[in-house]
């Protein structure tokens, strides 16, 4: 008898936890200090949320600079809840779906944000365009994450892809912080269909993804239990 291999990691995967490695020691002495004050992650999670969604809010006030800066700090904040809830050892299962569920919600508000943007902005259709390609954007991403977690459910770890939410976090984030509306809009805008071509294709390869590690396995059964049958 013998076990299939575990699909191995991708490159990429080992790349972003080798970044993250120096990220978290660059915070954990704040997040030794929320552990030792007795802040609960949950705690954490909901002032991220009511961050992100001042920023959605800000971008709906033509704030986009500001918008773009609370984005970012909910995004921070979202990477505090994860560290707090492992060192204090107060994870739990609920907190992991309260904290996805707040970053569902938060993430449909700031597209919601970016579409009073553009409604405001003007009458021209470039802008009625963008509205379009914001909803492809706001759709890709709700997929990249349902393709995840609807895989996760199967047993499968399907992670791969470029665009995951830390990624469009900082884009975005970032891109409005940094160009705001200046050149009409150009930069924001130029970020947008990026986002909303590449997310869609994030949500493409981890269907193919699934599709050549799942294919033929009844459900109930992980790929690697397959790998245990007599032949």
């Amino acid at each position: 008898m013998s076990s299939a291999p575990t699909p191995p990691t991708s490159e990429r995967e080992r790349g972003l936890k080798a970044f993250r490695r120096p990220v978290y020691a660059i915070i954990e002495p704040v997040v030794q200090w929320l552990v030792r004050r007795g802040v609960h992650p949950n705690a954490i999670s909901v002032a991220g949320f009511v961050v992100t969604l001042a920023g959605a809010w800000l971008y709906s006030q033509d704030h986009v600079r500001t918008a773009g800066f609370c984005i970012l700090m909910g995004g921070l904040l979202d990477i505090f809840d994860g560290r707090v809830a492992r060192v204090s050892g107060l994870a739990s299962k609920f907190g992991s779906f309260f904290d996805s569920t707040l970053d569902r919600i938060s993430e449909i508000a700031m597209y919601l944000g970016l579409m009073t943007l553009y409604n405001n902005y003007g009458a021209e259709l470039a802008d009625l365009w963008m509205i379009y390609v914001i909803t492809l954007a706001l759709g890709g991403s709700l997929m990249v994450s349902y393709t995840r977690a609807k895989a996760e459910a199967l047993g499968f770890d399907c992670s791969v892809g470029l665009m995951q939410r830390a990624e469009r976090i900082v884009l975005l984030g970032l891109g409005s912080l940094a160009f705001g509306l200046a050149w009409s809009g150009v930069v924001v805008s130029s970020i947008i269909v990026v986002v909303a071509l590449l997310t869609n294709a994030t949500a493409v390869q981890r269907i193919a993804w699934v599709y050549r590690h799942g294919a033929g396995v009844p459900l109930g059964k992980s790929r690697a239990s397959l790998g245990n049958r007599k032949d």
